[in-house]
């Protein structure tokens, strides 16, 4: 008997530099995995969250735009890394923090990685356990049970094989995902009221700041850390100009469309916004009728699988650029046991766990926007490539430590934390200790997490400023 030469292969590179001659595609190709990324009905909870804000709909637009663009252009930009030379994000991170220095946002990095996929696919089994429950013909924890093995299956099948295999994946998850999404659309359009959408009043200038850096962190932004990640595979003579424009349009489209089709949805209905914040996906099912909630148990999960997927292969490639001697696919398959483990938990046993750790989520935020502005700069300031031997030397022109963009991270993050209010859970309750300046925790400006901007600032121009000629130093040997 003969094995097809079709079956998929475990993807054998880790951390390493693409060879030439596996670097094949088009910048067109990035258009998969990141809309396959970002196509979840999750989007459409968020157009809730942003009226939540206390702003109307129309500022709600605007501020899907601003924010699920801006932040997959910061995205785009540190693709480029990855086109010029070929290796992981957090592989080419060494060259500004250095090569044992880069261990620090490599486990921020891991962390938020671990930490999507764990509520993405929690999101997914709940989501199942809801669409199934109200059929009722189905068990709820059998429910759950199904929900489960179908997300983590998919995830761990896809992040362990790796790359081409999820190319593959992603290609056919984007298109099912917008096939069903256009369908939940054409049902639920009645229930939009526009008097009840125009009657909401027009929102504060902080609010709509808020709604901003909310949709910069909660949609874009995680996703720079693992940029590179997929644009390694392509020639070095890809337009960069091309890499960009197919990663944002790719990416952004839509999650704008959802975002802004969500605040339709939940400005026509004050108690499908309020159901919102308790059961994000579950909530949706109230508009549809029976016979679709099939389909739609299938979109919302594979729109919560395709973006598990790409976070379980980059932290995959995160756990093994922080020095542990194993493969990739072992640290994939690694993860997605920490993630199973951890849906569990969610799922089963936990019955608050979502607000302390969505505090957690934002909470390592601040720190991975430092990271995020100094990886951009760094990107942005390099003319050549990286010396590919030395991102494995410590004694090489990246050295061990760049201690400057070590202390902008923490300096960062402190100021950060100062300018964020956290009420997901009372251990985090601390933070928000320079609020005060702006009208303390219970002033205008506590909900817009102004701490966000600050910590992107202090990277992005610290960096510039203070390994402007140290990179100048390095391209010149």
């Amino acid at each position: 008997m003969t094995i097809s030469r079709d079956l998929p292969k475990i993807e054998v590179n880790g951390t390493n530099f693409i060879d030439e001659s596996e670097r094949t595609g088009t910048a067109r190709s990035l258009f998969w995995p990141w809309a396959a990324g970002n196509v979840s009905l999750l989007a459409l909870s968020y157009g809730s969250f942003f009226l939540g804000f206390g702003i109307s709909f129309w500022q709600a637009t605007l501020a899907a735009i601003i924010s699920t663009v801006g932040s997959f252009l910061v995205v785009a930009i540190s693709s480029l890394a990855g086109k010029r030379s070929n290796a992981p994000t957090m592989t080419l991170s060494r060259a500004a923090f250095g090569i044992k220095g880069n261990r620090l946002p490599g486990a921020l990095s891991y962390l938020i990685f671990v930490g999507w996929e764990t509520i993405l696919i929690a999101l997914a089994t709940l989501a199942t356990q809801t669409v199934l429950g109200r059929l009722g013909h189905i068990n709820h924890n059998l429910a759950g049970v199904i929900g489960f093995v179908v997300a983590a299956g998919l995830t761990i099948f896809g992040g362990v094989l790796g790359f081409h295999t999820i190319m593959k994946i992603q290609r056919w998850l984007t298109i099912a995902t917008i096939v069903l999404t256009v369908g939940y659309i054409a049902l639920t359009a009645s229930k939009i009221s526009w008097h009840s959408v125009h009657a909401i009043h027009h929102g504060t200038t902080q609010g709509l700041i808020g709604a901003i850096i909310f949709g910069i962190t909660g949609i874009g932004l995680g996703w720079v850390n693992s940029a590179a990640d997929y644009s390694r595979y392509l020639p070095r003579t890809t337009s960069s100009k091309q890499v960009i424009s197919w990663t944002v349009f790719g990416a952004s489209i839509v999650p704008i469309v959802l975002v802004i089709y969500g605040a339709l949805l939940a400005g026509s209905s004050k108690s499908l916004g309020d159901a919102i914040a308790n059961d994000p996906i579950g909530a949706l099912t109230t508009l549809l009728p029976t016979w679709y909630l099939i389909p739609f148990a299938l979109v919302a999960l594979l729109g919560l699988v395709g973006g598990a997927i790409l976070d379980l292969y980059s932290s995959g490639l995160t756990l093994v650029s922080l020095g542990f001697p194993i493969k990739r696919h072992v640290a994939a398959a690694i993860d997605g046991t920490i993630m199973a483990i951890g849906t569990i938990y969610i799922v089963w046993i936990s019955k608050n766990f979502f607000l302390p750790f969505e505090g957690f989520i934002i909470t390592l935020g601040v720190p991975i926007a430092v990271w995020s502005a100094i990886f951009v700069a760094d990107v942005l300031m390099r003319k050549r490539d990286y010396a590919e031997a030395e991102l494995f030397d410590k004694s090489g022109r990246y050295g061990a430590y760049n201690l400057r963009s070590i202390a902008l991270v923490v300096v960062g993050t402190i100021i950060g934390w100062g300018f964020v209010t956290n009420t997901f859970a009372s251990w985090l309750s601390w933070q928000g200790y320079f609020m005060s300046a702006i009208g303390g925790k219970m002033g205008s400006w506590a909900g817009a997490n102004v701490g966000i901007i600050f910590a992107l600032v202090i990277g992005f121009v610290g960096h510039i400023v203070l390994s402007r000629r140290s990179i100048r130093k390095q391209e010149a040997q």
